[in-house]
């Protein structure tokens, strides 16, 4: 069922939605946010170099190694590293930091695959990136829907924005919920924090008004009841609405909505959205 926000609430409701809003387009544009992204490199046993990034690079059963030259200096966990230093195995979806300069170099593991992906602050698409298109929030597309979790968390295979990529989630359950009066459901996966889920998902707007590939919902743990609250005005674009540097996963088959959600961010200026 829709949840109606009465028209007292309505200032209030818009103002916690652009906070929200704010807080997405800061992350984005932090100076070493997905938008200082300069590269996206897949590490092998063969070492190389990358123009943007100190060092010489390569992987193995071991984990990431990088080998710097004589005056080449990373910051790992606040020390400094010189020479030869191994990051070890990195498990799927983590990550290190490496500091250089004022450039970070991330070291992280995608779909099995360990990667180097360095974030430079002066990076074009950071410096002239001027916000994100979206609807106006609108309290009619807050949702309230019934979480079911799985017997057993169910793994999931999904697709990447990155061609012959794949994701595997375990996912804990679906959440059902009416939209018009249309029953509709979405798997669910893990989200952050505990008990969180996140909802990938693309529906009718999805390559007209909306990033073709895909959205994410986050939403807070269901109550004990299994209610949880769907706000599709919140829902986001992921970094590879604005970058073909990113890695993110898309929606299962199961979730691509045959209903227009026109909530939430709508395709970037970066992709040719409106301004």
């Amino acid at each position: 069922m829709t949840t109606h926000v009465p028209a007292t609430d309505l200032h209030a409701f818009t103002e916690s939605w652009q906070d929200w809003y704010r807080a997405h387009e800061e992350n984005l544009a932090d100076p070493h946010g997905f938008l200082a992204v300069t590269s996206l490199n897949w590490l092998d046993e063969q070492p190389r170099r990358f123009p943007d990034a100190p060092g010489t690079w390569h992987t193995g059963p071991e984990g990431v190694t990088v080998t710097l030259d004589e005056g080449e200096e990373l910051t790992v966990a606040g020390e400094p590293v010189r020479g030869a230093h191994h990051f070890g195995v990195i498990p799927e979806r983590g990550g290190v930091e490496a500091v250089w300069g004022d450039a970070v170099i991330e070291v992280a593991k995608r779909g099995g695959h360990d990667i180097v992906r360095p974030r430079h602050p002066d990076a074009p698409l950071r410096t002239a990136f001027a916000g994100t298109p979206s609807y106006a929030p609108d309290p009619r597309w807050v949702v309230t829907g019934r979480y079911e979790p799985f017997p057993e968390p169910r793994p999931t295979t999904v697709g990447a924005a990155v061609e012959d990529l794949q994701h595997v989630y375990d996912a804990p359950g679906r959440i059902t919920f009416e939209l018009d009066g249309r029953p509709l459901a979405l798997t669910a996966f893990p989200g952050k924090g505990p008990g969180g889920l996140m909802v990938l998902f693309t529906d009718e707007t999805s390559g007209r008004t909306t990033y073709a590939a895909n959205r994410v919902l986050s939403l807070a743990p269901p109550a004990a009841d299994g209610t949880v609250v769907l706000d599709f005005n919140r829902a986001a674009n992921l970094p590879c609405a604005y970058t073909d540097l990113a890695t993110c996963p898309l929606p299962p088959a199961e979730n691509r909505l045959p209903v227009a959600v026109e909530a939430g961010l709508r395709i970037p200026r970066e992709r040719g959205g409106a301004v």
